[in-house]
């Protein structure tokens, strides 16, 4: 299989050491009647170890709740894989309550995964710069043909980091948009038109009568990163990583680079969350609940939650928590297109990885093989669910007990089914969806944050102390904003402006 074999030099270098160690220590512990025999398969090339015990195992980690029947779906994908990738799968979700920290230690202590979910949004930039990643072209070139393929070349080319990809971007919508996702079903009953809310300050009295009539309801359930202030609602633009401080709009045109702080809009939508938080529309845990977003909308009492939208994500939201037909979307923003959208999810090789040609024949499969990929998505066809008609799925009894419900994530998602709740139209409204957005000034321009390593790892510890209390309203803007403003200050978030404004002129100097 063309899986078995890498001449690449990145996996030459990164294998070499671990070869010689395993070579050295089965000479002083395996014997053979000739005293030369050979620990390595008999089709192994000169650079490339194998497994004794078996298939190689890829580590697969990626944000999202356990599922209750995953070890049986894990043992289903491994079965498929016979044949196609001289490997198995280690299916390793985490938690989104707990992925920053488990991430952090993960790349931290060096722990030997293969395959890691990634995004702009999630420190993408910053983890690259600490090594986590391998520099993916020769990978993609050999392993990832599928990929090249069928892969609009705008994700490659605008999810480059220092000309170099460190992660493979899902196949999915280019356009972005944000709002909410609300209870329709309590929206009629209560009487409340939502065709007349198109910003924020719009959602006041829907809220106000939420309150008002369903006091037990929180009417905008808020936590960590999912706020007004999340970019994907304030069209924010950082230029990559949304954790280096340094916007654009991307709705506009200006080409200046500025903190949050700085900017009317961010500064003006933390006063409009203040004032939510304190009319009690907010949920009063904001900043230390760790509850996920559906799941807190799952549980009953929630109104509304924000949310990054596309055609059809309510009705994707619905099918997870059990809403079918209860739930409906509300954009807040323009249209947009940027850099981030290219990067908004993607599948990186860990450095650790002992056999990333492996990891990216993994990553191949899930953008190519659409058995395979509604088999990681959806579980075990009768079993999760049952066919309805040509790319329409419906529920059994048996689908909570395996649905990730991270399409978004996993390869390509043209090659989804779509369940009967949703639109049968759905990836050719997905299509149009792309069509007359806003490209961000700051469109095919990344950060190269190396030159101010020091001072984003500080501004990322002031952030963690003070963005989620202000983001959610839970504290006085008068008086905590400046207080975060010079603690930035002294963290050096001037210099991460300046150089990241530097490489941006730099940019469009040579457009």
């Amino acid at each position: 299989m063309p899986w078995r074999h890498s001449k690449g030099s990145i996996v030459r270098a990164l294998l070499l050491a671990p070869m010689m160690l395993s070579y050295l220590l089965l000479l002083g512990s395996c014997s053979s009647p000739n005293g030369n025999e050979s620990a390595f398969r008999s089709d192994a090339s000169t650079d490339q170890p194998h497994e004794t015990a078996g298939p190689y195992t890829i580590k697969f980690v990626y944000t999202g709740a356990g599922q209750k029947d995953e070890a049986a779906v894990e043992a289903a994908i491994n079965d498929y894989l016979k044949g196609k990738l001289d490997a198995r799968i280690d299916l390793m979700p985490i938690d989104w309550g707990q992925w920053e920290d488990r991430i952090n230690l993960m790349i931290a202590s060096r722990e030997k995964v293969d395959v890691i979910f990634t995004a702009q949004w999630n420190k993408h930039a910053v983890n690259v710069a600490k090594g986590a990643f391998l520099e993916l072209s020769e990978l993609l070139e050999s392993y990832g043909q599928g990929i090249l393929g069928s892969l609009d070349p705008a994700f490659l080319s605008g999810s480059k980091i220092d000309g170099g990809n460190y992660g493979v971007p899902t196949n999915k919508e280019l356009a972005a948009q944000g709002g909410i996702i609300y209870r329709k079903d309590i929206a009629e009953e209560l009487a409340i038109d939502m065709s007349l809310v198109h910003t924020i300050a719009d959602l006041e009295p829907v809220f106000a009568r939420v309150k008002s009539m369903k006091p037990d309801m929180t009417p905008i359930y808020m936590r960590q990163g999912e706020t007004f202030n999340a970019h994907y609602i304030g069209n924010y633009d950082a230029l990559g990583d949304t954790s280096i401080p340094g916007i654009l709009l991307k709705d506009g045109d200006s080409t200046e680079v500025k903190p949050n702080y700085e900017t009317e809009r961010y500064v003006e939508t933390l006063r409009i969350t203040r004032e939510f938080y304190q009319k009690g529309y907010i949920n009063n845990d904001a900043v230390t609940n760790g509850t996920m977003n559906m799941d807190a909308l799952m549980g009953g009492s929630v109104f509304s939650i924000t949310s990054s939208l596309k055609p059809g994500k309510a009705e994707e939201i619905a099918m997870a928590t059990g809403l079918v037909g209860k739930l409906a979307q509300r954009e807040l923003n323009a249209k947009t297109i940027s850099t981030s959208e290219t990067a908004g999810s993607m599948l990186g090789i860990s450095s650790t990885s002992q056999r990333p040609d492996l990891a990216m024949g993994w990553i191949n499969l899930l953008h190519t093989d659409r058995a395979l990929n509604n088999l990681v998505n959806y579980g075990m066809k009768g079993i999760h669910y049952e066919q309805a008609g040509e790319g329409i799925i419906r529920q059994t009894d048996r689908t909570q007990d395996y649905n990730p419900s991270s399409n978004w994530m996993f390869g390509n998602q043209f090659l989804n089914d779509v369940w009967d709740t949703e639109d049968p139209d759905k990836w050719e409204k997905f299509r149009a969806f792309n069509e007359e957005a806003h490209l961000s000034p700051g469109l095919g321009f990344v950060f190269d944050s190396a030159p101010v390593k020091a001072e984003v790892a500080a501004v990322v510890n002031v952030d963690r102390q003070y963005l989620n209390a202000l983001d959610t309203g839970t504290v006085d803007i008068d008086h905590v904003l400046p207080q975060y403003e010079e603690k930035l200050k002294s963290a050096g978030i001037a210099r991460i402006i300046e150089e990241k404004q530097r490489q941006f002129d730099a940019y469009l100097a040579a457009k």
